[in-house]
């Protein structure tokens, strides 16, 4: 692997980002939400940071999810990966690249929420540790849809349908107890139970098997995405 066409990868989706407003606003929305609505809003009923925790599981169940899919959705409908193939960069390199640069632009947002909440010291490492294994689960959903879909439409119909399951049942699971059941088996609900105890932090065996888990069911979809579709 030639970590210089990672590393070129990595520089072409900084530029790009900021050429397409589409993806820029996944990174910026949800901290941005979360401090406008933790600081204007004061409930004495609520639990400590509920808009910042509420938010950090919205944040990973969408925005790595749709930006990854549709980075790679668009490249693939303009060719632009058949190209990179053709000078020499091979899949994986291609994936770190886009991969990487996704996640720490992910991190940079789930820092911005955990400086909102006033997490500091251990709390801040738990907060973004947490947050980091969520944006990963993410993005390999993402990369499965972004490679299956032969363009950026097909990618959209995909991706909003899945976002929405992930990105909301945290929020509505808070409200409905029966959507808090079936919402245990998704990763953003147990992102969210984690990021909840951030305070007295623990893991249980369901948060690790059902993240565990829906990271192996992205993987194999991948997998069977790039054997039938590949990413050139």
């Amino acid at each position: 692997m030639e970590m210089r066409n990672v590393a070129v990868i990595f520089q072409k989706q900084i530029k790009d980002t900021f050429k397409n407003k589409e993806i820029l606003i996944q990174f910026v929305l949800f901290p941005l939400m979360a401090f406008i609505m933790e600081k204007l809003i004061q409930v004495e009923e609520l639990p400590q940071n509920y808009f910042v925790n509420m938010f950090a599981s919205m944040f990973v169940g969408m925005a790595p999810l749709v930006s990854i899919a549709a980075v790679i959705s668009e490249e693939k409908e303009k060719n632009t990966l058949r190209v990179l193939m053709m000078s020499g960069v091979k899949p994986s390199e291609y994936l770190l690249g886009v991969g990487s640069y996704i996640w720490i632009a992910c991190m940079v947002g789930a820092l911005a929420m955990g400086m909102t909440g006033n997490y500091k010291g251990r709390e801040l490492v738990v907060f973004l540790v947490v947050m980091g294994v969520g944006i990963l689960a993410s993005m390999l959903i993402g990369a499965a849809i972004g490679t299956l879909s032969r363009n950026q439409m097909m990618a959209t119909s995909l991706t909003v349908p899945v976002m929405m399951v992930f990105a909301f049942l945290p929020m509505l699971a808070g409200f409905n107890e029966n959507i808090k059941k079936i919402a245990k088996v998704a990763y953003s609900e147990q992102v969210g139970i984690l990021i909840g105890r951030v305070g007295a932090f623990h893991v249980g065996f369901e948060n690790v098997f059902v993240i565990v888990g829906n990271m192996l069911i992205a993987v194999l979809v991948f997998r069977y995405a790039y054997r039938k579709c590949g990413l050139a």
